[in-house]
């Protein structure tokens, strides 16, 4: 399901990335977005996963996150946090069971060598720089970097059948896109 909660916004006199300065005009536009979107999947093992991008997320600056749970135990990631990940695993002892926090920036996680003593933080700026040594590193390899092209077709399948579930309100089948 989806919604657009305002329908009409005012026409911005400026704008920059995705901030706006407000006109001194009361003229408005029809709003041609989503406020929200949140959708069920079911995938092919039989996992069951819900999905929630919004505008009213408020408080929130960059929540980019997912949150992955099991039999075994569950996993957190939240971009706000991104040198973290909150994990927790059903066969710890009783006595120290819960959600723990590993840094993503200790010498045995990949690409830490190339960055500041454990501990140190890496930045949004740093995603970018991962990505590229993936993209040289594949083309050193000869093979297909990820994620790639087919990933983000991929991707893109899901997106058109969730817009075709809203649109049909019912469940769609990958192979139906």
């Amino acid at each position: 399901m989806n919604d657009t909660f305002i329908k009409e916004r005012p026409i911005p006199s400026q704008m920059t990335g995705l901030s706006a300065k407000g006109s001194e005009s009361d003229e408005k536009g029809e709003v041609t977005v989503d406020d929200a979107t949140l959708f069920l999947a079911r995938f092919a093992n039989g996992a069951l996963g819900s999905f929630e991008a919004t505008r009213y997320a408020t408080g929130h600056r960059s929540k980019n996150s997912f949150e992955i749970n099991g039999s075994k135990g569950s996993v957190i990631f939240d971009f706000e946090r991104m040198n973290e990940l909150q994990v927790y695993f059903t066969d710890d002892s009783d006595d120290v069971q819960g959600f723990r926090r590993i840094l993503a920036t200790d010498p045995s996680h990949a690409f830490s060598q190339n960055w500041w003593p454990p501990g140190h933080t890496i930045g949004y700026e740093h995603t970018f720089i991962h990505e590229m040594v993936e993209l040289m590193e594949a083309f050193r390899e000869d093979r297909q970097p990820v994620p790639n092209f087919h990933d983000g077709v991929k991707c893109q399948e899901v997106l058109e059948a969730v817009d075709l579930s809203i649109e049909r309100r019912q469940w769609i089948r990958i192979s139906e896109v």
